[in-house]
């Protein structure tokens, strides 16, 4: 067996050595930024935006990898146990993240859940869309994101309370961005008569939710699954009766069967992202909520 291999098969199944990270100590030197691990790139962009010079943030994916899929890596457990806050969504999302957090060893550690206290919809990744979980993409509902930011920046004070007032600054500015921009594309998509999609993922209640948009089916009904015969056929025959003009793909996912779709129907399939650093315009959370309003705006005027 490889030695990576080894390594991180030892690590995750808990009979490696485990042992308090002595790094951890450094990142809470008032004269250092403190080291912070984001789950999510949304959350990497989240954390930067509240600590700006006072943080150091790894986030473990990148804007192009699915949390469904990722493997850990061996560098992943290192860097969580020289850190000292970590950041996550929670609610079944990353369900890598807390062997890779028993398996580090840092005690000093401070995890936040930044989905704490968000009214849930419900997952449409199960069957019948029942969980007790709740539909894990929060972010996608700007008024969610500000939430999130206020559980970091809770972390963040207890952690560093001497520069509560650099956060609590960090905090309101970036919060006033958020309901300019939201106030700014609810105005662009008010005058749109026809607001049905059809999503490639089940990842945009949230979304859909807050812009007043109606979600008429998705062509993944459930994460990593492949739709039937029958599904797709119902799908045209919606997209067709109702006149839906935009089919919503992802980045992150294979665009065969929205291509497919759009053949059969005359839709359009727009590109949109649920997720930071995936698209060239949409590398901030602001700038990526921004970027697919716009594109949905322009798709469904048109």
């Amino acid at each position: 067996m490889a030695p990576r291999i080894l390594l991180l098969t030892l690590l995750l199944s808990g009979t490696g050595p485990v042992t308090p990270s002595s790094g951890a100590t450094d990142s809470n030197t008032p004269d250092k930024p403190i080291k912070v691990i984001a789950t999510f790139p949304v959350l990497t962009d989240l954390v930067r935006q509240v600590g700006r010079d006072r943080v150091t943030v790894v986030g473990l994916l990148s804007g192009m990898e699915s949390e469904h899929t990722y493997t850990p890596k061996p560098a992943d457990i290192l860097a969580i146990g020289q850190a000292r806050l970590l950041v996550k969504i929670g609610l079944g999302l990353e369900v890598w993240v807390d062997g890779l957090i028993k398996n580090a060893g840092n005690r000093r550690l401070l995890v936040i859940t930044t989905s704490k206290g968000v009214p849930l919809l419900k997952n449409p990744d199960t069957p019948n869309g029942s969980t007790s979980l709740g539909d894990p993409h929060i972010w996608l509902d700007p008024e969610n994101a500000k939430l999130m930011v206020r559980h970091i920046t809770e972390g963040l004070l207890k952690i560093d309370p001497a520069h509560k007032e650099y956060y609590m600054r960090n905090q309101a500015e970036y919060i006033q961005e958020l309901d300019r921009t939201q106030k700014r594309l609810m105005t662009k998509l008010k005058p749109l008569r026809n607001k049905k999609i059809i999503t490639h993922h089940a990842a945009w209640s949230y979304f859909a939710r807050r812009f007043g948009l109606t979600i008429r089916g998705s062509i993944a009904s459930q994460a990593g699954t492949e739709p039937s015969a029958k599904h797709l056929s119902d799908l045209i025959r919606i997209i067709k009766a109702e006149k839906i003009r935009v089919i919503v793909s992802e980045p992150q996912l294979n665009p065969k069967l929205p291509q497919i779709l759009a053949r059969e129907t005359g839709a359009t399939v727009v590109v949109l992202t649920p997720i930071p650093g995936a698209l060239p315009g949409a590398e901030t959370y602001r700038s990526m909520i921004e970027y697919d309003v716009n594109r949905l705006v322009d798709a469904l005027k048109n």
